[in-house]
């Protein structure tokens, strides 16, 4: 088993979300992570949703959410054919900025940015890979975190030319 991203072009309708995860819950399959957005087509939404499951499994996932009213059309890659990212951010307490510049030196190291300074906390970007995010949420466990969040996978295809003619084809049709 290993990481797969698919992403459901679907039209802009109530309840899609729900229809959309029913999905893999009737078949018990754990997503990883799902982000939901408009496309680069007025009207046409898209899902971006991370499994971890054979290519075989994923396959009749793709088939079976093609097959239902509102998707347009579902690809799977695996993560050699996408470039993606995810977002994280960190409160921590600001009173940690005067520990030696521990927490300063910690931001460099992963290439982190700071977002927003607060007498009680201080908040920190990081986008990159899950492992990523993680190694920089273990850091800074050390001088306490008072709330972590990260987003799901945000992704961008490598190969243009079914995707492009298939959106090509969408914004032709009557």
């Amino acid at each position: 088993m290993k990481n797969y991203t698919i992403t459901i072009y679907t039209e802009h309708k109530i309840g899609l979300l729900t229809r959309v995860v029913s999905v893999f819950t009737r078949r018990h399959i754990n997503i990883e992570s799902i982000t939901a957005s408009e496309s680069s087509l007025k009207g046409i939404h898209r899902f971006t949703i991370v499994v971890k499951l054979t290519e075989e499994t994923v396959q009749k996932i793709v088939l079976q959410l093609e097959k239902a009213v509102d998707i347009l059309k579902a690809f799977y890659y695996d993560d050699s054919q996408i470039v993606y990212q995810e977002i994280a951010l960190y409160k921590v307490p600001t009173k940690a900025f005067t520990k030696e510049n521990q927490v300063e030196k910690i931001i460099r190291t992963h290439h982190a940015r700071i977002l927003e300074i607060e007498a009680d906390y201080t908040v920190i970007e990081k986008t990159g890979h899950q492992e990523e995010t993680e190694a920089l949420l273990a850091d800074l466990q050390e001088i306490g975190v008072y709330e972590f969040v990260r987003s799901g996978r945000v992704a961008i295809v490598k190969p243009m030319e079914s995707l492009n003619k298939y959106l090509e084809s969408l914004a032709t049709a009557p």
